[in-house]
């Protein structure tokens, strides 16, 4: 089975990236409505104090704003997460025209790298948030990854390799 080109593995990866990109709309759009909503009700928790039972009333005056916080955490995350499947669609995209050394392809790799890196940023910022606002000890969530920076460098590595596709490609289209 061919790489590249239409009707290739490049092809059936763009389609499911394609439907992920979607999804990703969905669940970022939900998210952020919840958000909102949660965020409303920690102001004023007493509005559904009325139609919940007792003990989740409880516990949206004591954790609203925590809830908040981790919805909001867990919408920016998700748009990360979307920013990276919207340039691996135009990767792919360039794959599938049999162009894989465009020049785009190194800034989106490096965009990608980029977003790796805040999200795994921001999933520190969020433990600690939630920990803070919430109270516990989640020792797990916040932790050091090495797989997660690992695959910072190996994006930037990648980014540093189709640039020099790139140049070649430029060199022998040049060449008579």
């Amino acid at each position: 089975m061919r790489a590249l080109g239409p009707g290739s593995v490049s092809s059936f990866l763009k389609i499911i990236l394609d439907v992920s990109y979607y999804a990703l709309w969905v669940w970022v759009s939900f998210l952020a409505l919840v958000t909102v909503l949660v965020l409303l009700l920690s102001f004023n928790p007493d509005l559904l104090a009325s139609m919940l039972p007792a003990e989740a009333a409880g516990m949206l005056r004591k954790y609203g704003a925590g809830a908040a916080v981790a919805l909001g955490g867990w919408a920016l995350m998700s748009g990360g997460w979307m920013a990276i499947v919207e340039r691996l669609r135009k990767i792919f995209a360039t794959m599938i025209l049999g162009d894989p050394f465009h020049p785009d392809n190194v800034r989106r790799l490096r965009v990608m790298g980029v977003v790796l890196a805040c999200l795994e940023i921001g999933r520190y910022v969020l433990s600690a948030l939630t920990r803070i606002l919430v109270g516990g000890e989640k020792p797990s969530e916040g932790s050091f990854t090495l797989t997660a920076w690992f695959s910072v460098l190996v994006v930037f590595v990648l980014a540093e390799v189709f640039r020099e596709g790139a140049r070649l490609r430029r060199e022998a289209e040049l060449t008579i």
